[in-house]
């Protein structure tokens, strides 16, 4: 109730827009207005826009879907096109539906979001759109056979801008979670509510399947339609970490699947899977945090507790990813943060698992489709094809298709060009030792013969997130080429070695990302790699939060910082949009001894009284108007008070864009451009 920049929370009040086109102006005026910060923004909107981009597919029966991006449809374009025109390299893509059309012949600032075909007819799509890039979406159907909406009137499926759960039943029904006023929406802003919806009917009439506690995260509720396993699934999200799941029975009986609440379930046929994220003891066997178990759904169901080990992680490995196709497992693992596949085959004895050769030799692998249910539609030997996306720091990116029946080494289908100049430069990983005496790994990506130089340092920590290495086109041609070196911390509070990276850190353990992330920047000047007054850091979200610690708790090792979409006020981060859901992250702020904790380094709270006691290094800070997942009051109130106290402080907010901060490439250009032209006029010198 002290807070003087309360009204800075208002998100559309005229005097809080009014003030944030005022600090707009400013930053442009300063950042944005000259040749070579235009110059830089054109080339990262050509890379953002070059039809040399790979177009990722997603593969459902005969078709392959995917969504494009260019200058000519900045809101991009939803089509589809058969597997052998992919494989011949110049598809004639049937579009199916011009979000840039839609949006100017509505009136509406459209942002796509999603699109669930329905199976195996795929006659109808549910379309999610937001506007202007928000999570809330407003859901219709789309006949793909009309190629037009379903109209309301015509029993189509249609629901108001929410942040709405849905998702196929049959051709008639659908499981959905929406805003239906008091009562149906928990303290999250997620839907409380699982409803079964018949067409035709009012959402009013729907059929409550379940129903969770306010206090919950969300509910939802989903079918599965693969042939002979149909069933349905409730989940209910105690917090953000924690889930009861149940299977949906005849008359809506619910029977829980008796795992632990912190594990990841999922179910593939016959088969349940378990990712342990803390261990787990059955008859007498401790299994590992970081495990992947399977059991036979329907005996584990009748209390069978026969598991196989999927999975087991070891010092130095820990799953990342795995995926299922018609009769086998991918499982993406990371070896101190470098990828490999490994396949996983069910027998009547457990699974046996072997490594998948004929890929590249890159730091960074990962599965971005499967469709084991094609083997329903298209036959036994159309399930196992999978695709898997490969790059590095410095190898940019390449598509590939391998199909498990016949074991064949993947293919290349599609690669992406070099955007940058990559001579001179090399990856190298080293580890920096943080104040408990853990190792922390991070990338260097750079020169390294060029001596102490212009060094950007970027970090994430939490939610067991991990940073694996990839190509940025944008991030070479902004900052490596110019000259900086780019790293990348693999902190606690992601996953790159296994749940406990993460869970150790949680709540009041949350120091230690701090002092993981000062461990490497001072590492960084040790090695001689940069100096104080040359090294930046920048991240976004939780690691915006991180940028605001770093800014308020360690500012004597850093010359610049870039804080994207973050979190800073925590006294009220729970009280703010999603913001209920991260307690579970970061404590309870109304909990005295949690917030005794928080206290010590909510950013917010910890701006010193005015520059004079305590100098900070030149921040950027930017956000959107239409995140409704972290509430720009974060962004606002803590640019506000640091210009109060005469801290040096630059400021924009995209008045579209979401979470992401934009809603189209152009946006994605300046916001890119901006941060990095900041960053280099201050490290540079």
């Amino acid at each position: 109730m002290d807070d003087p920049f309360l009204w800075l929370e208002d998100v559309t009040g005229d005097t809080a827009l009014d003030w944030v086109r005022a600090r707009n102006a400013e930053t442009v005026s300063v950042w944005a207005d000259d040749d070579t910060f235009r110059a830089l923004e054109a080339r990262v909107l050509a890379v953002l826009d070059t039809d040399a981009r790979i177009p990722y597919v997603t593969p459902r029966g005969p078709h392959l879907y995917n969504f494009w991006k260019d200058a000519e449809h900045p809101r991009g374009l939803w089509r589809r096109t058969t597997l052998d025109a992919y494989r011949d390299g110049s598809p004639d893509w049937d579009v199916l539906i011009d979000v840039d059309a839609l949006a100017a012949a509505e009136n509406e600032n459209w942002v796509w979001s999603s699109a669930q075909v329905l199976r195996p007819a795929q006659d109808r799509v549910l379309v999610s759109l937001s506007r202007g890039g928000a999570d809330a979406v407003v859901v219709r159907e789309f006949s793909l056979l009309r190629r037009a909406f379903v109209d309301p009137a015509d029993g189509g499926f249609h629901l108001p801008e929410a942040k709405t759960d849905i998702g196929w039943i049959d051709d008639d029904t659908v499981y959905v979670g929406t805003d239906l006023g008091d009562g149906s929406l928990t303290d999250s802003g997620y839907p409380r509510l699982a409803l079964r919806w018949r067409r035709g009917t009012p959402i009013g009439e729907a059929v409550t399947v379940f129903a969770g506690e306010s206090a919950d995260v969300a509910v939802s509720a989903w079918h599965d339609r693969t042939r002979g396993h149909e069933r349905g699934f409730v989940s209910r999200a105690v917090d953000f970490f924690n889930s009861e799941q149940y299977l949906v029975g005849p008359d809506d009986a619910l029977t829980r699947v008796d795992a632990p609440t912190d594990a990841s379930l999922s179910v593939e046929r016959e088969w349940l899977l378990i990712r342990l994220m803390t261990p787990w003891t059955v008859a007498d066997t401790e299994y590992p945090a970081g495990a992947l178990l399977a059991a036979r759904f329907d005996d584990f169901l009748a209390g069978d507790r026969t598991l196989h080990v999927v999975f087991a992680p070891d010092a130095h490995t820990a799953l990342h990813q795995y995926a299922w196709t018609r009769h086998h497992l991918l499982l993406v693992v990371l070896r101190d943060v470098a990828s490999s596949v490994l396949v996983a085959t069910p027998g009547p004895d457990g699974f046996t698992t072997a490594e998948l050769t004929g890929l590249p030799p890159l730091t960074d692998i990962g599965v971005t489709a499967t469709d084991p249910d094609a083997a329903d539609e298209l036959g036994d030997d159309a399930g196992d094809a999978f695709w898997l996306n490969a790059s590095g720091y410095l190898t940019p990116a390449s598509l590939l298709r391998g199909d498990l029946t016949d074991r064949a080494a993947p293919a290349v289908m599609r690669g992406t060009p070099a955007f940058f100049d990559a001579a001179g430069l090399r990856v190298d990983q080293y580890f920096a030792t943080s104040e408990d005496g853990t190792a922390i790994p991070y990338f260097v990506v750079g020169r390294p013969e060029a001596g102490p130089g212009p060094t950007l340092l970027y970090g994430y920590g939490g939610f067991e997130i991990s940073l694996t290495p990839a190509y940025s086109g944008a991030m070479g041609l902004a900052w490596l080429e110019r000259g900086g070196t780019y790293v990348v911390a693999n902190i606690r509070g992601g996953g790159e070695y296994g749940p406990a990276w993460h869970t150790q850190v949680l709540k009041a353990g949350r120091h230690k990302v701090h002092e993981d992330f000062a461990a490497v920047a001072r590492d960084l000047v040790a090695r001689g790699i940069t100096t104080p007054d040359r090294l930046g850091a920048q991240g976004g979200s939780n690691g915006g939060l991180l940028m605001g610690i770093m800014l308020t708790r360690y500012p004597e090792l850093f010359a610049a910082l870039v804080c994207q979409v973050p979190l800073l006020d925590m006294r009220r981060f729970h009280l703010l949009l999603a913001g209920a859901s991260w307690v579970a992250e970061y404590g309870d702020p109304d909990d005295p001894d949690a917030w005794a904790s928080i206290a010590t380094w909510s950013p917010y709270q910890n701006v010193a009284p005015d520059r004079a006691s305590r100098p900070y290094p030149p921040v950027l800070i930017t956000t959107s108007t239409r995140d409704d997942r972290v509430h720009p009051g974060h962004a606002r109130k803590m640019a506000a008070r640091l210009a109060e106290t005469g801290q040096p402080v630059a400021y924009y907010e995209n008045i579209e864009g979401g979470h992401g901060g934009a809603a189209d490439n152009r946006q994605l250009a300046f916001k890119t451009a901006l941060a990095y032209e900041f960053l280099w006029r201050q490290l540079s010198h």
